[in-house]
């Protein structure tokens, strides 16, 4: 009877340290697809909106100047029907001021701390291989999709057809990007010298 105990004491510590290795363990997997078609974003003038020199005394001291909006053509050319969404980063993360709806970039900083302002890109009559569409974004990385007219902060934009919000296949993705600049209150700004008006996105295109 002792050694039927002795035994059963044994498997039981046996299948115990069986348990701890299996749990002490996990598996790593690398994966995705490598898609045979590249595509290639552009924009007007090298993705470059130049406003000139403005005067400090021209902006406005207790509320957001609005400057002038800019029309830049922007398109993605595909080698074939490509199902593919935009991706954009804010070079100047922190520095836009705080102006109506979240989804404006930074203009950069002044003396370190004081935002000089923000801009939006929006688009207008896009299409997809020539054919009306919708713009649409996601805020979780693709899984669900809302109609939106604007390029976002780390956020996703596709086209959609005018009907179902989902991205859509093409070879030629394009609208006009409108660029909407906003200077901060000059009364938060150190304006004594010049300084420069300092906006940076990177575009990245995402196949899905």
């Amino acid at each position: 009877m002792r050694n039927t105990r002795n035994l059963l004491a044994l498997a039981l510590m046996v299948a115990g340290a069986g348990h701890a290795v299996a749990a002490s363990s996990v598996d790593l997997s690398v994966k995705g697809s490598i898609t045979p078609s590249a595509c290639t974003p552009e924009m007007s003038n090298g993705g470059v909106y130049d406003m000139g020199k403005l005067s400090a005394k021209d902006l406005k001291v207790t509320s957001p100047t609005r400057l002038p909006t800019h029309t830049m053509p922007f398109k993605v050319t595909c080698e074939s029907d490509t199902l593919m969404a935009l991706y954009s980063q804010d070079n100047r993360a922190g520095s836009a001021y705080n102006y109506e709806a979240v989804g404006g970039f930074g203009l950069g900083l002044i003396n370190g701390n004081q935002k000089l302002g923000l801009f939006y890109a929006y688009f207008e009559s896009p299409t997809v291989n020539g054919a009306p569409a919708m713009i649409i974004e996601s805020f979780d990385g693709g899984p669900t999709w809302r109609e939106g007219d604007s390029l976002r902060p780390t956020s996703l934009m596709s086209f959609a057809n005018t009907s179902v919000l989902a991205p859509i296949p093409g070879r030629l993705f394009a609208a006009d990007m409108i660029i909407a600049p906003f200077i901060a209150p000059t009364n938060s700004l150190t304006l004594t010298e010049e300084v420069p008006i300092d906006g940076s996105v990177t575009v990245t295109v995402k196949y899905l």
